[in-house]
């Protein structure tokens, strides 16, 4: 069994922590996202119980990421730093049981396995801590968007020709 599959309820039971760095470049989902592979993303995954008693695991990770500015199209570190509680329930309908009980937005209930890739859960933990459109605070370079702002005709312009004198 790889050191990234593990019992997700037993995990849970024992407290079970882990931690480590994964280079952006084996999470291949996320690498796809970005502009280059270059970087790395430090995660952690801790197990406990909420206090209603059901398993949970939170999920930790944080890293510089490259990503294209949807302004500018120029590439850009973007930081991630995000965390999670995971609950989990031993099928759908406990998963659908347990959701109802905590009524929280913020807790994600998902199906446990006794086989779980923890690596799936980190990468999606970092796929959702990016942007939906990545961009700047303030782009570096603006002449492809001064030109094409220079350039802006209005649509009326050719009607004035088609008007009698």
């Amino acid at each position: 069994m790889s050191a990234f599959v593990i019992d997700a309820f037993e995990f849970c039971r024992n407290n079970g922590y882990r931690e480590g760095t994964t280079p952006v470049a084996d999470m291949l989902r996320l690498a796809a996202d970005c502009a280059d592979p270059s970087g790395t993303i430090t995660w952690s995954i801790q197990g406990g119980q909420t206090k209603q008693g059901y398993p949970s695991m939170t999920l930790s990770v944080a890293g510089t990421v490259q990503l294209v500015c949807q302004r500018c199209l120029a590439p850009f570190g973007y930081g991630i730093d995000s965390s999670t509680m995971l609950v989990l329930g031993k099928n759908d309908e406990d998963a659908d049981e347990i959701e109802e009980v905590l009524d929280d937005e913020s807790i994600d209930v998902i199906v446990g396995s006794h086989t779980c890739d923890i690596r799936q859960l980190l990468e999606d933990e970092a796929l959702l801590a990016l942007p939906q459109a990545p961009k700047h605070e303030v782009c570096p370079d603006t002449k492809l968007m001064d030109s094409l702002k220079s350039e802006k005709v209005s649509p009326f312009a050719a009607l004035k020709s088609l008007k009698p004198e």
